[in-house]
């Protein structure tokens, strides 16, 4: 089923469905040229991992404020104190691994920064590639991005197909956007 088919059909609860219809309609798909916007992304998909999305959605503004407005410099920096004040924070997903790996991305994007630019710049640099070659360069790269985070990361941005079915309006739209 696809995220499309999943919002028309499949949420019951009102506010659910409104965070989830905010983000299909506005956000899902489309190119993030923003490097903190990019990390950010990354950081949801990976405490996405054996939650709901739904979920993500809803601590969105936590994540947001937790880790320091998604600025890479700032999580790159980020030490021992902040680790633990993350594992305190009720508003965001509170697993050790997941916040190591925000902290550690971080720094790799810093140094993928200096090399190609920006965050962006090297997933550029990479385009296009298979769904098995990115999943082995993002594995290569970062921690914590197995294939699902990996292919929800590059769909949700943009750069593999398949957020949208054909018959959706937000597939339209997006394609006139790369037009």
């Amino acid at each position: 089923m696809s995220y499309c088919d999943y919002i028309n059909n499949n949420i019951s609860e009102l506010s659910d469905f409104l965070l989830n219809k905010e983000y299909h309609d506005n956000h899902y798909g489309y190119p993030i040229d923003d490097d903190d916007e990019l990390f950010g992304r990354l950081l949801l998909e990976i405490n996405q991992a054996g939650l709901s999305w739904t979920l993500m959605l809803r601590k969105q503004h936590s994540f947001r404020e937790a880790y320091a407005g998604f600025s890479i410099e700032k999580v790159a920096a980020f030490d021992e104190n902040d680790r633990e004040r993350l594992m305190q924070d009720a508003g965001i997903v509170r697993n050790r691994l997941k916040i190591n790996a925000a902290i550690v991305n971080a720094q790799k994007i810093l140094e993928l920064q200096k090399e190609y630019g920006s965050f962006k710049g090297w997933i550029n640099a990479n385009h296009p590639l298979t769904k098995p070659e990115w999943i082995k360069l993002f594995k290569k790269t970062f921690k914590f991005t197995g294939g699902e985070i990996v292919n929800e990361f590059l769909m949700s941005t943009g750069y593999l197909p398949g957020a949208h079915s054909p018959d959706c309006p937000i597939y339209q739209k997006i394609e006139q956007l790369a037009g």
